[in-house]
């Protein structure tokens, strides 16, 4: 047993030192700056489009009077209901040909006109493709109403403001949920494919060869997986660091931080970083499998996308559990050991407790090392074979 560990190390020494001592790891670390950049360019150009689609543009054709009460409770409506999509009003001088005129917006592109409204105040008649949007004619009949009401003094409100309260807290803490499985899903699925695409490499060139005629299968196994480990945290925290510097250097200037989870931010951080140890182990000696039952690239991307499907499921499956962490769904996400982690995440922003988490990270240890063994045995059948390819089903067969 101590010499399985001892050559584990040797292994996982080598395969670390060689990833973070290499030059390629500073690209490593750059490489969520871009999918970031890309993300912020295509949000900021989809919220515009957004915005722009969501906001119907009624043309009214009314008198000057009529038009001026219904902009004023227009400005109300929107003050009440903020957001985009309140509708849009543009004023149009009634014409002989009312019956053209309307034709005549209906196929304006600027701007694009949604429906044509007539009849002023008094006798108010909407004409446009909107029988299938309510959410407009519902706006624009509050809109009428209230421009038909003569105005009153606008009551008082006192407002007291608080720092949290029990309905303010649920809906943080489940964005701070959301947020934290969202990137525990990410980071593991992105990173545990680094030990497929090195274990192909290293096959192709018979160096895992000369590798096993030194140390024992199963070390080889479980030092190359906790390298990759080590090298993935040793990002994560370079990240983490990275964007809390970043967020407290912007924060006067109006940036929004996350919600802080039940469990306070030191320990939901060091809960993150080991439930994503153990997805990352769970994951990784699947794809590590995967790595050694095949050959050459093509094989690694047809025998991984059944898992990454696979994950995509049990990700959306982890996130029912948010909003609801004593539910049967969430209980049953959290025996799963594949979205346990995730779960068990999605649980420290939204509830205090912290006996759950020693209990979901003993369960998933337990899977951690069977999956290591199963792993490993598998491993050893697969990796040294030469020679014609054999079905994965008679690798067991003498």
């Amino acid at each position: 047993m101590m010499r399985l560990l001892r050559s584990a190390f040797v292994i996982g020494r080598r395969d670390f030192g060689a990833t973070v001592l290499s030059k390629t790891f500073i690209f490593f670390l750059l490489g969520p700056v871009f999918p970031l950049v890309l993300g912020g360019v295509f949000g900021s150009i989809g919220s515009k489009v957004a915005t722009q689609t969501e906001q119907p543009v009624i043309a009214v054709v009314s008198s000057p009077a009529d038009f001026s009460r219904m902009e004023a409770s227009r400005d109300r409506v929107s003050d009440a209901l903020p957001g985009p999509g309140v509708v849009r009003l543009v004023h149009f001088n009634p014409e002989p040909n009312l019956a053209g005129q309307e034709q005549r917006l209906l196929n304006s592109r600027h701007p694009p006109v949604r429906a044509v409204l007539t009849g002023g105040l008094a006798e108010p008649h909407l004409t446009g493709a909107v029988e299938d949007d309510a959410n407009a004619v519902g706006q624009l009949k509050l809109i009428l109403t209230d421009a038909r009401t003569p105005q009153l003094t606008e009551a008082p409100l006192g407002v007291t403001k608080v720092k949290t309260s029990t309905g303010s807290l649920v809906k943080d803490r489940a964005l701070t949920a959301q947020i934290g499985q969202m990137l525990l899903f990410f980071l593991t699925l992105l990173l545990s494919g680094m030990v497929m695409s090195q274990l192909v490499e290293e096959k192709s060139n018979k160096i895992i060869e000369v590798i096993a005629a030194a140390v024992p299968i199963e070390s080889m196994f479980i030092g190359k997986l906790f390298a990759m480990l080590a090298a993935s945290v040793v990002g994560i925290v370079v990240w983490i660091s990275a964007g809390a510097l970043l967020v407290q250097m912007v924060k006067t200037g109006g940036v929004a931080t996350l919600p802080p989870p039940a469990v306070g931010w030191p320990v939901f951080l060091a809960l993150g970083v080991l439930y994503f140890g153990m997805y990352y182990l769970l994951l990784g000696a699947l794809f590590l499998m995967i790595g050694a039952l095949a050959s050459t690239v093509r094989e690694v991307q047809t025998l991984s996308m059944p898992v990454t499907f696979a994950q995509v499921v049990i990700f959306g499956f982890a996130a029912t559990a948010i909003g609801a962490p004593d539910s049967t769904k969430a209980l049953i996400a959290t025996i799963f050991p594949w979205s346990s982690p995730m779960t068990m995440l999605a649980r420290a922003a939204e509830q205090p407790e912290l006996w759950p988490h020693l209990a979901g990270l003993v369960w998933q240890a337990l899977w951690v090392a069977l999956t290591l063994r199963l792993g490993a045995q598998l491993f050893r059948k697969t990796v040294l074979k030469s020679g014609p390819r054999r079905p994965w089903w008679k690798l067991g067969r003498v």
